[in-house]
Order: C-alpha cells, then structure tokens, then sequence
C-alpha cells in the first residue's frame, strides 16, 4: 500500500500499536490481587428477569452437543469422554470465542430436559475453574457481553433447582465479569460489537439487582453508540442490513427488560427503536429475509419477523433511506432495492462491500436478482472474493473494484481487513415517470484511475410487471481512458431456473412459477457461473453478464426484465 494512502490511517495505526503493546502488561494488572479486589461487591442471588432473545436456535445442535460434538462456524470439535471441551486445541479464533460466548446454552436450553441441564451446568463449572481470572478471549469485553446475554436470557435451565455451592460460584462469577464489564466495555472493537457490549451492560443492571449504578453506565453508554451507529433514517452506520437487525435485537432486549421492572426507557433508545423498525421493513423482500449488502445475509426469517411483531408503531419503510443511502421500488408484487451510497468510515468499513450501485430485484416469495452474499466466519476463505465488485448485481469496470480492502500488512493486522477508497461523492433521486417510479444512482469511484463515472438508472412499471434498466459510463473532463472492458452482472439467485429463447434473451423461470424474461443491448450477453452465500451454505448460482469496451463516447447499456406469465 502507498505512503500516501496509509497517511490518514496513522492516528489509528499509532493507537492501535499502543494498545497492542499494552496488552500484555494489561493482562498482567488485570490478572493481579488488588484488580481483583476491585470487582468485589454486593452480590446478587437470582436474575430478575430472563430477557426474550431472538436468536434462532436448532434443536440438532443441542443433539450434537449432548454426543460431545462442539460445532461453530462450520467446524467442529468432538470432545472425548472424560475430556473438558475448554481444554482443546480450537480449531480457530471464531470457534474458540463461541465456545467462551456460551454459544452452545442458548440449544441446550430449547432442547430442556435433565441430559441438557447436566451438561449445561458441568460446561459452566469448567469454564468458571479455568477462567477466574483475567484472560483473552474469555474476558474480552464483547465475548463476555454475549456470554452474559446468553446466561441472562438461558440461565434458567441451569439455576432452577442448582446446588447451592454451584450456584454461589456461579453468583460470584456473574459478578466480577459485570463489574469488569463495566470497566472495560469501551474496550470493545469499535462498531456493532461495542454497542452490543453496551446493551448487554445495561442488561446487566436490570437482570441482577446488585447496581443500580452499573445500569445508569450502560444505558448511557448504549445511548452514546446509538448516537454514534444508527442515522436519522434508522439504518446502521456500517450499511449492512443484518448489523441493522442485530443492533435492533439488541436494543429490544434492553427495552423489554426495563419494562419489566418497571422503568421507563431513556428517550434516545425508544427513538433509535422507533426509527430503526421501519428500516428493517424497508430491507425485507416477501419472503421475510433480509437484502445482502455490505456483508449481510439473509438472516432468519422467524426472528426478524418476531422481532418486527414487538414493533407497536408498525412504522412503514421509506422509499428513499436518505442516509442510509438506498433507494427502494414497489409496484403489484415486485421489489428493487438499490445501494446509492459510499463506503463506510473506519472500522464501520470492516465488513464493507464493494457493491456501489448494486441492486436487488424480487417479485412475491422469489428472488431474482441478488448479491453474492458473504462467507462471514463460517465461510470465511470466500470474503475477499465476495466484497469485490464483480460479486454485486452493478457494473465492473476494467475488472476493477469500486472500492479494494486494506491489504495484507501491518495496517492490515492491526485495524483489520477494512474497505477503502470507493465512491466519493455518490448521487441518486428518485422521480415518478409515465412508465413508473425511477430511481438513479452515479458514483464517482472509477473517476480517479479511469476518469468514468458509472451512472445507473432503474424504472419500475406500475404494476411491477417489468422493470427497465440503463448504465451508462460517462467521462469526467478530459481524464477518460478509452479501450476498457467492462461488465455488467446481474446475479440469479440459485432457485430460480435460467434458459436462452431462441429469439434471443434469458428466460427466468421463477419457483413460483412465474417467467421473466431478459433482454439486453450495448454489449455481449453471457450466461456465467456464480456463487451464493446468502443464508449458511455454498450454493451454485449463475449471472447474466453484459460485457462490452468503452470507446470515445459515453457507454451506455439498456437491459430489461419483463413478466411473461405463470
């Protein structure tokens, strides 16, 4: 990476380096007599309220633990009898940070039962000899904070009826990692992991009636990052729905659970929920799951929807998310959505997608065109790959992305595997047509290496029975580079059944049993191999790639996609 590039990354280099360096003398302190007399205190003897939590949760995954089989992430780890799961060899960071998350209780508490009970409250024993003391990742601000959730919201599978000196270790326990929360929450990786972190410690001080001042701190912390992560429209700073959601179940929990003991919710964190419910809507085709942009997937749709049903306001989605930055069209039974926006800012960019003018297009329950998806830390060899360009439904131009991640390096290790450059000043609108509503979208991003501008233009009839597209590749003053090959990609999700007429253009024979067919003029049209990773598997797919070679003039490619009948 150039000098100049790294240049407005060196405050936070020269942060992140002291930190690091810090750590082990951190550590050292925290592991200490005299830290440790400091999360000594009231101590609480039961949780007041067991917060509803959204997650799904798959009673195959409790049969799997019960046989001794730990799976997390896509890897799995069998424990042999006799054999404490916390004294294996992790396969990775993200399996080992379930494992201290308490990833596996939330399963064994849907399962029930005595086998679930016994296992639950031997793996809790473990984990509390093992770490009763400082240590990475067990005491990680974010690892601890879902470790308490999970507790708060599964715990009475194991506390009911729990041996008394269990159960006293397991109170002491609960109570250093809430006060060492409270200590170190801002400690969290920046972004959605240290709002949750927040929220989890307002949890904290209404599920155990030990502090009252440990809730009045979360709640203003949780306030403070809501300021900070979600904007005026409801969307999450980082623009990926599923942040979006996670941030939301977040927030519910918290809300609910100042309502059960009576308290009034602080007006930032009623507002952010009021807001933020109708962006989710706005993001939700018709089969109740989310868009994929900027590093999301699907999400279940059972929790979204059981979450949107808290939702007393039902606050509908806008059409424009101004801040956000998407533009969202409806007609009869048809969806578009479109990303009109940039990259995101520091750390809120490490899940980033290089997916400027990317689109989505469904019509009831079946998807037709989307986004590749990410592998997230289940399949996580296929991110590189899957935040470029060229895995967005939008224009690729020189086979070039819009935007590139922060490579491999020093920078890389200590901020992370952040998006940078992208379009600068990215435009859209929004106006209503004889042939239906139109939304545009121009980015500026290929502008500085190729002096083009990618403008984008989408109409949906008014009865959603056809919608038309145009790119256009416009040159910027006299910096234009002529001779550059160029696609335009449109991926189909993998249900949907694709086929050349012998008239010309793509047949799309939907599930439902709906035909859209596809025409497209300005270039070469292919049918490609492609991927999608929208929900927790690897599945083949394929996209319609219009490709073609810029010349003098403006480039322009016109496409449609049009019903043809059930």
């Amino acid at each position: 990476m150039q000098a100049q590039q790294l240049l407005p990354l060196l405050p936070e280099l020269t942060k992140a380096g002291l930190r690091r360096g810090a750590a082990p003398f951190q550590t050292w302190w925290r592991r200490g007599w005299i830290f440790r007399r400091m999360l000594k205190g009231q101590l609480a003897d039961h949780i007041v309220f067991h917060p509803w939590d959204a997650l799904p949760r798959r009673l195959e995954d409790a049969d799997g633990l019960l046989r001794g089989r730990f799976r997390f992430h896509g890897q799995n780890v069998d424990v042999p009898d006799g054999v404490s799961v916390f004294d294996l060899k992790p396969p990775n960071t993200a399996w080992h940070e379930a494992l201290h998350a308490f990833a596996w209780l939330p399963a064994l508490s849907t399962a029930g039962g005595e086998p679930s009970r016994r296992l639950a409250t031997n793996l809790i024993g473990q984990w509390i000899k093992r770490n009763s003391k400082y240590s990475q990742p067990a005491w990680s601000p974010h690892i601890m904070a879902r470790r308490l959730a999970h507790i708060f919201s599964h715990g009475r599978l194991v506390i009911l009826n729990s041996e008394m000196m269990w159960r006293s270790r397991l109170f002491v326990s609960l109570r250093e990692q809430c006060k060492m929360l409270e200590r170190i929450s801002m400690e969290a990786p920046d972004g959605l992991p240290r709002l949750e972190t927040a929220a989890v410690l307002a949890l904290s001080g209404l599920c155990l009636d030990d502090s009252r001042a440990r809730l009045d701190t979360g709640l203003a912390r949780l306030e403070s990052e809501i300021e900070r992560q979600i904007l005026p429209d409801g969307g999450h700073v980082s623009r990926s729905p599923e942040a979006l959601l996670s941030a939301y179940r977040h927030i519910i929990m918290v809300m609910e659970a100042l309502s059960a003991v009576g308290e009034e919710p602080p007006h930032g964190l009623r507002n952010a929920h009021d807001r933020m419910a109708p962006m989710l809507r706005f993001f939700r085709h018709a089969d109740g799951a989310l868009a994929l942009f900027n590093g999301g997937a699907e999400g279940d749709a059972s929790m979204i929807a059981g979450l949107l049903a808290r939702d007393e306001i039902r606050g509908q989605p806008f059409h424009h998310a101004r801040h956000s930055a998407y533009q969202r069209l409806t007609a009869g039974r048809t969806l578009c959505l479109l990303d009109c926006g940039k990259t995101p800012e520091g750390a809120f960019a490490l899940g980033a997608h290089a997916g400027a003018g990317a689109f989505e297009l469904s019509s009831g329950n079946d998807r037709i065109v989307v986004n590749c998806g990410s592998g997230g830390l289940t399949h996580q060899a296929w991110n590189a790959a899957l935040r470029a360009t060229a895995a967005h439904s939008t224009l690729t131009l020189s086979d070039t992305s819009s935007a590139h991640i922060l490579p491999p390096g020093v920078a890389r290790d200590l901020l992370g595997p952040r998006l940078m450059g992208g379009p600068k000043e990215p435009l859209s609108r929004r106006v209503e047509t004889a042939q239906g509503w139109q939304a545009e979208a121009m980015h500026d991003a290929y502008a500085e290496r190729f002096g083009l501008r990618h403008e984008r233009q989408i109409t949906l009839s008014p009865q959603g029975l056809m919608v038309t597209g145009r790119d256009r590749l416009v040159p910027v003053g006299e910096l234009s580079v002529p001779g550059l090959n160029f696609a335009v990609r449109f991926h189909i999700h993998p249900d949907v059944r694709v086929s050349r007429l012998d008239g010309g253009g793509i047949l799309l024979k939907l599930p439902g049993g709906e035909g859209w067919r596809f025409r497209a003029g300005g270039g070469n049209l292919e049918v490609e191999e492609s991927v999608y990773l929208g929900g927790p598997t690897v599945r083949r797919a394929e996209q319609l790639v219009i490709s073609g070679v810029t010349r003098d003039a403006p480039a322009e490619i016109a496409w449609v996609f049009e019903q043809i009948g059930s």
